[in-house]
């Protein structure tokens, strides 16, 4: 067995960051910008009102309370061609362009304004106006390039795309960007007793459940998944699903079951024939038995076990970070805090991933397990927000140790 340390450094030494593309703004979202993105403009465009009010002349406001004739309004989306005389003001809505000759707003409840209705206001403009409260120039003004200077790198390459970046682009009238691709990632599970979700249970048969749990983390990730169903246990049949993988473009590939020593288990035998093999089992619990190696010289394939929480468990362990890495990121770990175990538990000795749910009380990260831990549970992954991680060479944690926990998920509610 190696460790988990060294099984993930041999994975990633045979991933990359996939070739870039060009995609709508709105389907980068989760991907990694692979070249700069350099505003061609000013955010904002124009100098413009922060708030609803009168455009005027700072100077005007020296001594108050002034009155100014009102010379007329501008909305957001309009401009107020006429330069604002000494003496005067323009009605202005938050986000208008500034009227030339105007330096600063007052905002409506420092003038007389804010004496009458919103009907009233509507009804019956002003012709002229009090102003209650001195300005200096460039109050409540948002300047032109206030956010973006034009020719300013405003997304730099690596950057992950978020719902901000996405809103960035748009303001900047980046209808695509560059963002590394995707990556393809072929899904196969193994067994004679699978059958799909769809198909009655016969005898001794087990529903497949993996290349579902599969397909969601891949897609979550960030993947493409390839769902290619079931593989048989024989040779000729898993090596014709392996095939048809590196057929549609697979750039990873993920198989469960096969990989432990049973006389059905051809996982191993098959990447032999078809590939390399890089290793085999690794020591950590639930996962042991998982297999990586290469096909068609370069293509990685990752042999996770058939019991569905070893197949989770692993997945984010080896198979996320290897996405996350064909997307082009450099954060490849997930998230940890410290938590104190609420309950004993016992450990095998290797590398153990406990499935916990994490709560905070008391200014303190708290884990209790959520049922029994046997690989074949998948209903405890399910109420599990975490796996707490025990070190190799333990055989059992005490109630009240407090241990790293990867969070799978940021609940809403918890307080975390």
């Amino acid at each position: 067995m190696i460790s988990v340390e060294d099984a993930l450094a041999e994975i990633l030494a045979h991933v990359k960051a996939l070739e870039p593309v060009e995609v709508p703004i709105i389907e980068a979202l989760g991907q990694v910008v692979a070249a700069d993105v350099v505003a061609n403009t000013d955010i904002p465009p124009f100098d413009n009102s922060a708030m609803d009010g009168y455009a005027v002349r700072a100077s005007d406001t020296l001594s108050v309370p002034v009155t100014l004739r009102v010379a007329g309004s501008v909305a957001a989306g309009y401009v107020h061609a006429e330069t604002v005389a000494p003496g005067t003001a323009v009605r202005i809505m938050t986000g208008a362009p500034l009227p030339p000759g105007a330096d600063a707003v007052v905002k409506y409840e420092d003038t007389s304004d804010f004496d009458r209705s919103k009907q009233d206001r509507l009804a019956s403009p002003a012709d002229v106006i009090e102003i209650r409260a001195s300005v200096p120039p460039k109050k409540n003004v948002r300047p032109s390039g206030e956010d973006v200077h034009s020719g300013e790198v405003v997304l730099e390459r690596g950057r992950l795309v978020r719902p901000a970046e996405v809103g960035v682009l748009a303001s900047l009238g980046c209808a695509t960007v560059t963002v590394h691709r995707r990556p393809r990632v072929a899904i196969l599970a193994t067994g004679d007793e699978l059958v799909d979700v769809d198909e009655p249970l016969g005898p001794g048969k087990i529903r497949n459940s993996n290349e579902h749990s599969m397909v969601a983390l891949v897609t979550r990730t960030g993947g493409v998944p390839l769902a290619l169903g079931i593989a048989r246990d024989t040779t000729d049949d898993l090596t014709a699903k392996l095939r048809a993988a590196l057929d549609n473009g697979a750039d990873l590939v993920l198989t469960s079951g096969g990989v432990s020593v049973g006389d059905y288990d051809v996982v191993k035998d098959v990447l032999d024939a078809e590939g390399r093999m890089r290793f085999w089992q690794v020591n950590m619990k639930p996962g042991k038995p998982l297999a990586f190696g290469l096909l068609a010289g370069d293509v990685p394939l990752v042999g996770l076990p058939g019991n569905p929480v070893s197949t989770m468990v692993s997945f984010e362990q080896f198979v996320r970070p290897a996405i996350l890495r064909m997307l082009g990121r450099s954060d490849l770990a997930k998230p940890t805090v410290r938590a104190v175990l609420d309950e004993a538990v016992s450990n095998s000795g290797r590398r153990g991933f406990i499935r916990v749910m994490v709560e905070r009380r008391d200014d303190r990260f708290h884990a209790h397990t959520t049922g029994e831990q046997g690989s074949g549970m998948l209903t405890s992954m399910s109420r599990a927000n975490g796996l707490a991680v025990v070190p190799e060479g333990t055989k059992r944690i005490e109630a009240g140790t407090e241990l790293t926990v990867q969070m799978l998920d940021w609940p809403e509610g918890t307080g975390l």
